[in-house]
């Protein structure tokens, strides 16, 4: 079998489908032999059931401390890796059970489902002021700046206890530690800026606690405070990028598909099955790693210890072997069992605050804007091709 060379990433056909390449892949082949950029003979997974296979299985490794996670892409500046990387405390999706487990257990219970929808009121009202905000601008304006990242970053910065005034400094700093040709050199320096940025205010909350989750949290000593750190730091990227990269993506395909926004709009009690479907159809934060921590069989084929494996959580979204017509947005459809939250142990602790969030920025913006529209063709919207967390830079809309 033919090695791919390097991750497929144009997104080819049109801006929702996988790169036309991986969609190949997973027809002929959903476990797919893959050569990286550094020369690494790993796989590219591309199969529902096989990805779900991959991300159930802890032989296959988050630890970055005990094998090499090669990456699929080139990054300016970045040597041959040729031996694990340090693990970081408090990084607890870099880790594998029992470490993993430890640290996930003390977020369990801020983020169980009844304790997400006891915030959904406060959440309904961050997304309407935002709203109201959005509506006194003079169209065309950009969506992405005005709404569908402030709503996120307004709602993850008061559950956690980070000053909203100091989103600009931890924006500008994760969207670069999130891009891929940013050099090694520019893009440390961006993670170093974040990391004592949050080190600083957990060390003030252990101090001083307030009412907020990294309170709650600093409030155990078992915890150091470079642990708390890395708790941190995950729960402000992934808590405000996917989020914010889903709304606007999201309105990007509605706009896109007018007939079932204008369904969409007309009932509002299809927007938590359309939520569903749009995580399905999109799945923004695709990519992740593991590696085969012994020989594992996947697929018909032998995964050799220490190979590094690709998952594409989109390409498995759109495997019609598990959704009908899958290439196809449905707002009707039953799309639970996406894999855009993951799967298995790792699988996403912020799921149903996303959930939350989402039905409220579409359900908002629908109602408050009937006549919103694209202001530019839609090839003229900038994709975020460029990004681990896939979206677009700008969605500029007007409204009549």
């Amino acid at each position: 079998m033919t090695a791919v060379q390097g991750l497929p990433m144009d997104r080819d056909v049109n801006p929702f489908d996988p790169p036309s390449r991986i969609t190949e892949l997973r027809r002929t082949s959903p476990v797919s032999p893959m050569l990286f950029p550094d020369g690494h003979e790993g796989w590219l997974v591309t199969g529902y059931d096989e990805v779900r296979q991959v991300l159930a299985d802890t032989r296959f490794s988050n630890r970055q401390d005990l094998g090499i996670l090669h990456v699929p892409y080139p990054t300016p500046g970045m040597p041959e890796q040729t031996e694990p990387s340090p693990q970081v405390p408090g990084l607890f999706i870099s880790m594998d059970p029992p470490d993993h487990t430890r640290l996930r257990r003390k977020l369990t219970g801020a983020f169980t489902v009844k304790r997400m929808k006891s915030l959904e009121e406060g959440i309904i009202e961050i997304t309407e002021r935002q709203l109201d905000e959005l509506a006194k601008l003079t169209p065309p304006v950009d969506l992405v700046r005005e709404f569908a990242l402030p709503v996120p970053s307004l709602v993850i910065c008061e559950l956690l206890g980070v000053p909203y005034e100091d989103r600009e400094t931890f924006q500008s700093n994760s969207s670069k530690f999130m891009e891929r040709d940013v050099n090694l050199e520019d893009k440390m320096a961006a993670y170093m800026a974040l990391n004592t940025y949050l080190a600083e205010l957990v060390a003030g909350k252990r101090a001083e606690p307030a009412d907020d989750l990294l309170s709650d949290l600093a409030r155990d000593e078992d915890l150091s405070i470079e642990e708390l750190t890395g708790i941190a730091f995950l729960l402000l990227l992934a808590g405000h990028e996917t989020t914010a990269n889903m709304l606007a993506l999201g309105t990007f395909a509605l706009l896109e598909h007018p007939e079932q926004m204008a369904e969409l709009r007309a009932n509002a009690e299809l927007v938590p099955d359309a939520v569903e479907e749009l995580l399905r159809y999109l799945a923004v934060a695709d990519v992740f790693f593991r590696y085969a921590a012994e020989d594992i069989e996947l697929g018909g084929h032998t995964i050799r210890e220490g190979s590094t494996v690709i998952v594409s959580l989109l390409a498995g979204n759109h495997d019609s072997g598990k959704f009908e017509n899958a290439d196809m947005l449905d707002i009707h459809r039953n799309a639970r069992g996406h894999l855009s939250f993951g799967h298995g142990v790792h699988q996403c602790l912020g799921q149903q605050l996303a959930r939350i969030e989402m039905r409220a920025g579409f359900e908002g913006l629908l109602r408050r804007f009937p006549g919103l529209r694209l202001a530019v063709p839609a090839g003229e919207v900038k994709l975020r091709t460029d990004m681990n967390i896939y979206g677009v830079h700008a969605l500029p809309v007007t409204w009549a």
